[in-house]
């Protein structure tokens, strides 16, 4: 099983919090960590900036498509920003760890 984080963005710590939740609580992810963050982007058209939420969640890349779908169900974007990435050289204890917080789900 190969361990992955998602990835999304929201606008308030709010927000932040219901997601982590949401999706911890579900068991589709082992953990979610909420960093504050500044982006800078073009929406539709315009050059944005403004402070945003980074929520990275650690799951199995399994179970990805079902926190996308969890994250557009609850997400307060138009277009939320969701991608993952895998985790290179994981500890195997943690690796463990991961699997078993998520093995309920599916």
């Amino acid at each position: 099983m190969t361990a992955i984080a998602v990835v999304t963005t929201v606008a308030s710590r709010k927000d932040a919090r219901m997601l982590a939740r949401a999706i911890v609580e579900a068991k589709l992810a082992a953990c979610a960590q909420i960093s504050r963050i500044e982006s800078v982007y073009t929406w539709k058209g315009a050059l944005e900036t403004g402070k945003e939420y980074r929520i990275l969640f650690k799951t199995l890349d399994e179970h990805y498509a079902a926190v996308e779908r969890a994250i557009l169900d609850l997400h307060p974007y138009e277009v939320p920003a969701i991608h993952a990435f895998p985790m290179m050289h994981v500890a195997p204890a943690y690796a463990a760890w991961i699997e078993d917080s998520v093995a309920a789900s599916a």
